[in-house]
């Protein structure tokens, strides 16, 4: 009787079923491959940040957040953390100003408005390194197209030493990015100005709104959420930015065009520094988490308003 009551009360319950594993089974070579190349890189430079492992001095000892509180006093961190912050606010805010425009225009309907749309694409698909050496030629201080138009124009006197000098090296990394990536906001925003319903925007033309109104109230409230996620994919690729910076400037001149992609790069593989050089890669991944979260949280919001 017990050994029945036993056996009887081991039984799954009614209704019950052991999980099918199959869907996992299907994603676990995915989710090994992300680890491998994802999750393990990022764990391993978060260990060599805690240690002053250097190749040069041949030392590999832990030293805890030794290495993050020599960077709050290291001017040449701050100073490329301040540059890439600054390339990222001014290259997004023009970006998605122009992309939208752009967006804007490409919604319309007129002849040849596919061969446009295709041919928008053409600077976002040139490679970066291609990009940055065009823009060298055209800005080159002595020989370049820029410069020749602006003396023809009477627009300047002589030349101007573009990627040169310390006043105009970042901003003529804005105008080479903002001309490259652009596109790609308009791609991102005009897929979000065809989810807005033309019933709406004809019945504010019906009732005898402008154009500028119909945008304002109609279109962009509709748009609001598809301009956060834009800007938040560009933002955060923006504060990435490396290879622009490395081929047309390399952190120059005076450093005054040094990101932390490129300072952190220096510090390893230049100096061998592994441990202060992960340290910085570190605290570049954590202002990227703190501006993911800042723009989630907006969007959270904007949603959930819209919900």
């Amino acid at each position: 009787m017990v050994v029945e009551a036993s056996a009887a009360g081991s039984r799954p319950r009614a209704g019950w079923r052991f999980p099918d594993l199959t869907p996992w089974l299907l994603v676990l070579p995915l989710l090994v491959s992300l680890g491998l190349v994802s999750v393990y890189p990022i764990i391993n430079g978060v260990w060599l940040s805690l240690t002053n492992t250097s190749l040069v001095t041949q030392e590999d000892a832990f030293v805890g957040f030794a290495n993050y509180a020599a960077l709050l006093g290291d001017g040449a961190f701050w100073n490329a953390w301040w540059h890439t912050v600054n390339f990222t606010i001014v290259s997004t805010l023009l970006e998605t100003v122009l992309g939208l425009g752009m967006a804007l225009l490409l919604y319309e309907h007129f002849v040849g408005r596919s061969l446009v749309r295709a041919a928008m694409l053409v600077p976002w698909a040139m490679p970066t390194v291609v990009t940055s050496k065009m823009f060298g030629w055209l800005f080159d201080g002595q020989h370049g197209l820029v410069n020749y138009l602006l003396k023809t124009l009477g627009l300047v006197d002589g030349n101007i030493n573009w990627y040169g000098s310390v006043e105009h090296a970042m901003q003529t990394i804005i105008v080479a990015d903002v001309w490259k990536t652009t596109p790609f906001m308009a791609l991102l925003l005009l897929a979000g100005l065809q989810t807005v319903p033309r019933s709406l925007t004809e019945a504010a033309t019906m009732d005898g709104a402008s154009a500028w109104r119909t945008f304002w109230y109609v279109r962009l409230p509709l748009l609001f959420p598809t301009l956060l996620i834009a800007g938040m994919f560009r933002a955060l690729d923006a504060f990435r930015i490396f290879d622009l910076v490395y081929v047309l400037t390399g952190g120059g001149p005076a450093d005054s065009t040094e990101t932390l992609s490129t300072l952190s790069y220096k510090v390893l593989f230049s100096t061998l520094q592994f441990g202060y050089g992960s340290a910085l890669s570190s605290a570049m991944f954590i202002t990227e988490t703190i501006i993911a979260l800042g723009f989630g949280i907006f969007i959270v919001i904007e949603l959930r308003r819209e919900a």
